[in-house]
């Protein structure tokens, strides 16, 4: 099932859960014209082929005081494949690392940080960062306040 072999109903469905993870399958079916048994199966398959990845809450950082926000672009001293796979796990490692993107150009890694203050993403970035094997140069850039923060892909009506 790729991208551009689902119908449009397999569309909707992603587009109705994608705002509303928590909607019943009943409500869904309703919204997307379809009864309830085969939207579960739509539902089903779409997870199965990877077009669903999960299901989370969305979690307020600021709310659990985590009021410090980074992006860290990091420069590694070396782009061998192994390297770079040692540092996407270390980074799956450290918890206040909650996004790590690899990039083409004088950047390797962008990593989206949060930290409950200043102090401890200092400390963070001397210790479990800067400090990692591999890793030639750290630049950070402090969020001073998010405009838009829209998970998923859009959807045309």
């Amino acid at each position: 099932m790729a991208g551009s072999k689902l119908d449009p109903i397999d569309r909707h469905i992603l587009a109705e859960l994608q705002a509303d993870g928590r909607i019943t399958n009943v409500e869904l079916a309703r919204r997307v014209g379809i009864s309830a048994p085969p939207c579960l199966r739509r539902v089903r398959a779409l997870e199965e082929e990877g077009f669903i990845r999960g299901y989370h809450a969305d979690i307020n950082p600021r709310e659990l005081g985590f009021e410090v926000h980074v992006f860290a672009m990091v420069r590694l001293q070396s782009q061998a494949e192994k390297d770079l796979s040692a540092f996407e796990e270390h980074c799956r490692s450290l918890p206040l690392v909650r996004e790590c993107h690899m990039l083409n150009g004088e950047i390797d890694f962008i990593l989206k940080c949060v930290a409950p203050d200043l102090s401890t993403f200092q400390t963070f970035l001397t210790e479990k960062l800067t400090s990692a094997a591999n890793v030639a140069s750290v630049k950070t850039s402090l969020v001073i306040r998010c405009a838009k923060d829209e998970p998923g892909v859009p959807f045309t009506a």
